[in-house]
């Protein structure tokens, strides 16, 4: 390995070692939930990320929905989360994660959510709870851990200049298409400045949103200019083609909060009860993936990789043939495999596992189209075959 290469893994596991990196999910749930079709039959297997995806998932009645994560920090988020469920807070949960301020957290903490947290999540809030204190130069949850941090660097970057943030709070009020087009038009060049093309591709950035190397080469690879084209071709498609009324992702980043009518579903008031009930059916685990399956060595229906595979292919080819074998070892006959990348077309698939999966590539084609986040070039999702002879480790 590189001397580069070493520095820029080093930096990257730094940074995703002492932080926390998501304070909200970049995957879709409306898109997941359309292609994994769950129900009452179903365990699911997901990387945790910042949990509220398996929270939306519950909405589809799943048994069971194991959620994994080699960062505790991204647990100790999914675990306050369900506490404010099992607890019965709904208020709680609002002022925590719908408009990510609380100034008392510490008392309704320990008084109300510590005891249904793990003692290693116990320990992460008491640190943090100032995350949620509403005060300082960042003052919304949402501003805080490293993506957070970027996003509000980005923000206050662009807002020093009146008719940037005059035509952004149009773009972001828009009710059609046509407004969208318009006002984004006008918005692109202003947000893809020099100044900002420089500064987002820089390694420490996008290793502090969550972006490894590898993905950075696939990404720069897409386009002529690199980073910038492809965070442009993202961002036209999002702004463009999607109702940003309906597109809490991007709404978050511009507010610092959700609003009444532009929420993820678990914040939505009438869904509480439902996932109160169904909270205690979320497992979290600080582990590798092929770690949770050999520790927990049953069949699953549904396997949720998000992106991680990108970083495997380009720096763990062994583990990344060994997670896959584990899968298969470990899928029910008919389980779904939902995978996203940087890539448009992902290369790095072993041959034996496209041997023993079925993949839809028309349902992922559709799913990116409808993707509200729009910042994966590609997805995959497939099926087991239910004549798999399940791969084993030799």
């Amino acid at each position: 390995m590189g001397v580069s290469k070493t520095l820029n893994e080093r930096i990257f596991r730094q940074i995703h070692g002492k932080s926390l990196v998501y304070n909200t999910c970049w995957e879709d749930p409306r898109c997941d939930r359309e292609m994994l079709q769950m129900g009452p039959d179903s365990r699911v297997v997901v990387l945790t990320s910042a949990g509220c995806n398996a929270l939306d998932y519950l909405l589809d009645n799943p048994a069971e929905v194991h959620c994994v994560d080699v960062n505790p920090r991204q647990n100790a988020l999914l675990q306050l989360k369900t506490a404010c469920f099992e607890s019965g807070e709904q208020a709680l949960l609002e002022a925590l994660f719908g408009s990510g301020v609380c100034p008392n957290a510490e008392a309704v903490f320990s008084q109300k959510l510590y005891k249904f947290l793990s003692p290693e999540a116990q320990t992460y809030w008491q640190q943090h709870l100032d995350y949620f204190s509403g005060k300082g130069l960042r003052p919304s949850f949402y501003w805080r851990g490293s993506s957070g941090a970027i996003a509000w660097m980005v923000r206050q970057w662009l807002f020093r200049n009146p008719e940037t943030r005059r035509i952004a709070e149009n773009l972001f009020q828009s009710q059609t298409l046509e407004e969208q087009t318009h006002w984004y038009t006008l918005f692109e060049p202003r947000f893809l400045n020099p100044f900002l093309r420089w500064f987002l591709k820089q390694h420490m950035v996008q290793s502090m949103l969550g972006v490894p190397k590898s993905q950075q080469r696939l990404a720069t690879t897409l386009y002529p200019d690199g980073m910038a084209g492809y965070i442009r071709n993202c961002l036209r498609h999002v702004f463009t083609k999607l109702p940003i009324s309906d597109n809490y992702f991007w709404q978050l980043y511009y507010h610092g909060r959700y609003s009444e009518t532009c929420r993820p579903n678990y914040l939505r008031p009438e869904h509480f009860e439902t996932l109160r009930n169904r909270a205690n059916r979320i497992q979290t685990y600080t582990d590798t993936l092929s770690g949770f399956l050999l520790k927990n060595p049953k069949t699953y229906t549904h396997f949720i990789l998000l992106d991680h595979q990108d970083w495997l292919a380009a720096n763990q080819k062994e583990a990344l043939i060994e997670e896959w074998a584990l899968i298969l070892k470990h899928a029910a006959p008919g389980a779904k495999v939902l995978l996203r990348s940087a890539a448009q077309t992902p290369d790095f698939i072993p041959d034996f596992v496209n041997q023993q999966i079925d993949w839809d590539p028309e349902a992922a084609q559709q799913s990116q189209e409808t993707d509200r986040v729009g910042t994966y070039a590609g997805a995959l999702i497939g099926t087991v075959s239910a004549s798999t002879t399940h791969q084993r480790l030799s």
